[in-house]
């Protein structure tokens, strides 16, 4: 360089100078013509590269679904915001799987091109929006925009399988989840089922029909007891209008409804009756009226020996006088008073036997209410069991049909806000960067020689100096 040439002592200083910065002149313009030469073959020789710009967005509302279920319970179903949780965003995801080699070989063959060719998109994410820019370059604006076009394809393609997937392993976990529960199910079934069997109870209804049924009969029990407590009043007044005891009444009572008493009563009274005619008539050694007087005494005895085993116990003829109505010494008063009287203790035993049919019915009753109402626990608790796996099926069930609508979960809907565009100008080369990358190249050149230049200057002047020393 210049460093090395020798100046010869002949030559005047000027001239030196001269012939020294001639030659860094001339390099400097050979390096800023070489820069000029570089950067307009960059421009003509470089193919251009087309660049074709979209962007999509992933939306942030979630989804939510509520369904009540009648007599069972509640299903709900959520689905949050995927920008909710502040660790993750989904678009990194997107971003992952948008470059991933599945989506781009996809994307490629169906353009016919090789993946090296196809190269990978320049994906950027817009921070405080949910939008996702999306650019594609190409040897021309054709290529760049079919590039995108496939990838998009090829992307939703993947996201679909993603989520095809998703729905088949969660549907999958239901469906074994839904057969435990629908097992279960069925065994509480058959367990109620059997026990209401076994039990005679079906539903806690019965036990308030029962107890329905129990108020009714002690209602018609008080009733019965009332209306017997009246004809034990209407007895004692007919017995005391009779003057009979009330043990006496009772025993008027059975032998006015005995049959075979009162056929014996009325033979007994027509014997008397022609006795006493043939009396009027004939002596008493009558062969007539010896033998009425015979069937009178056979009556008579027939009469007390009835009496006496209807009675259990001896009767006289006073006795059987006063109990019993005879037409030959009683009136169509008393006579009245005996058919009352026969009347109303008819209805007294009536009411009686009533009101212990009743007592009996209440206490069956009241016995099968205590049985029943110990196994009404059993029954509710098996009837809550059923509940409760009834519940836990149908929410089961609501969630599965409620996952199967929502395909968007874990991988949300994408939407293409600006489509692919044909891009109308090469995004590369650019001349004004070609340009402005020569310039600086050759201001930097030029200084760069001209510090060169400078300092051996310097150099070469400090040893002429040296030397005329």
């Amino acid at each position: 360089m210049a460093g090395s040439v020798i100046i010869p002592k002949s030559f005047p200083k000027s001239t030196l100078k001269q012939n020294f910065w001639q030659r860094y002149i001339l390099l400097g313009l050979l390096a800023n013509a070489a820069f000029g030469i570089v950067a307009l073959l960059y421009l003509k020789l470089v193919p251009p590269t087309y660049t074709s710009h979209s962007a999509i967005t992933l939306p942030e509302a979630g989804s939510a679904a509520n369904v009540n279920l009648p007599n069972i319970g509640q299903a709900s179903y959520e689905n949050s915001s995927p920008y909710a949780s502040s660790t993750r965003d989904p678009r990194e995801n997107y971003k992952f799987i948008a470059q991933s080699e599945p989506v781009l070989s996809a994307a490629a063959k169906q353009l016919n091109m090789p993946l090296a060719k196809f190269g990978t998109p320049r994906i950027r994410i817009i921070d405080g929006t949910t939008i996702m820019t999306v650019d594609f370059r190409g040897a021309t604006p054709e290529e760049a925009q079919n590039k995108s076009l496939a990838f998009y394809r090829a992307f939703e393609v993947k996201l679909n399988e993603l989520r095809s997937e998703e729905a088949l392993h969660r549907e999958a976990g239901f469906q074994t989840a839904l057969s435990d529960s629908w097992k279960k199910l069925e065994t509480a079934q058959q367990r109620l089922s059997s026990y209401k069997a076994d039990s005679g109870l079906n539903s806690n209804d019965q036990l308030k029909d029962l107890s329905n049924n129990i108020e009714q009969l002690r209602k018609q029990r008080v009733e019965i007891l009332a209306q017997q407590q009246q004809a034990n009043a209407r007895l004692s007044q007919l017995s005391a209008s009779l003057n009979l005891s009330d043990l006496e009444a009772v025993d008027a009572f059975t032998l006015q409804t005995d049959q075979i008493f009162q056929q014996n009563l009325k033979d007994y009274s027509e014997a008397s009756a022609n006795l006493s005619v043939l009396e009027a008539k004939f002596l008493p050694d009558n062969p007539q009226l010896v033998t009425e007087k015979a069937k009178k005494d056979a009556a008579q005895t027939a009469l007390l020996d009835r009496s006496r085993y209807l009675l259990g116990k001896p009767v006289s003829q006073a006795v059987l006088h006063q109990l019993s109505l005879n037409s030959t010494n009683s009136d169509s008063a008393r006579e009245s008073l005996f058919q009352q009287l026969v009347t109303t203790q008819a209805e007294q035993k009536g009411f009686q036997a009533q009101a212990q049919a009743t007592e009996q019915q209440i206490a069956q009753l009241q016995d099968r209410l205590n049985q029943l109402a110990q196994k009404e626990a059993v029954l509710d608790a098996l009837k809550r069991d059923l509940q409760v796996s009834e519940a836990v099926f149908s929410s089961m069930l609501t969630r599965l049909d409620i996952g199967k609508s929502n395909a968007f979960g874990s991988y949300p809907l994408v939407q293409v806000i600006t489509p692919p565009k044909l891009p109308e100008n090469a995004s590369w080369p650019k001349k004004e960067f070609v340009l402005l990358g020569a310039t600086l190249g050759a201001v930097f050149t030029t200084t760069g020689v001209a510090l060169l230049g400078l300092y051996q200057y310097r150099k070469i002047a400090n040893k002429a100096k040296k030397s005329e020393v």
